[in-house]
């Protein structure tokens, strides 16, 4: 096996820690020091991300790899809530079936990084590594129970 996929297996729990740690940092930093108003499909994504900061800090801490495939709901709800936002903002079309009414909208783009980047693509690729990271941990969970 190579030396990053045992590594990536060994840490997966702690790379998805790391990785949901991240994602509210930046969140956090968009809405507290940049004042970026989260509209309500941000506020979603908040929803399914912040937990994961701790019930994954707490896995990691007791080394419990059993809470992980429990978690793996809620990043993948989360990740399609982020494609969601980020097709409303790229498709014109969809922001005009469920328009957001009252406080900002949901198709507004606060960054544009190379013309693709924006909050919701950063989002989503955060529960997509997450949700990844878990279902590695959870294929090593199940190939440890097997081999009892």
């Amino acid at each position: 096996m190579n030396r990053i996929a045992y590594t990536v297996k060994q840490y997966s729990l702690y790379l998805a820690w790391a990785v949901s740690l991240a994602a509210v940092a930046g969140s956090l930093y968009f809405s507290e020091v940049m004042l970026f108003e989260p509209c309500k499909l941000c506020w979603f994504q908040r929803i399914f991300m912040y937990p994961l900061v701790i019930l994954l800090g707490m896995a990691c801490y007791r080394d419990d790899r059993r809470l992980a495939p429990y978690l793996l709901p809620m990043s993948i709800i989360g990740g399609c809530i982020a494609l969601y936002h980020y097709l409303e903002q790229k498709i014109p079309a969809l922001a005009e079936l469920l328009p957001c009414t009252i406080g900002v909208p949901c198709n507004g783009q606060y960054i544009n990084w190379f013309g693709f980047i924006t909050i919701p693509f950063l989002a989503l690729v955060a529960f997509v590594f997450i949700t990844c990271l878990l279902w590695i941990n959870s294929q090593e969970l199940e190939a440890g129970a097997d081999d009892e």
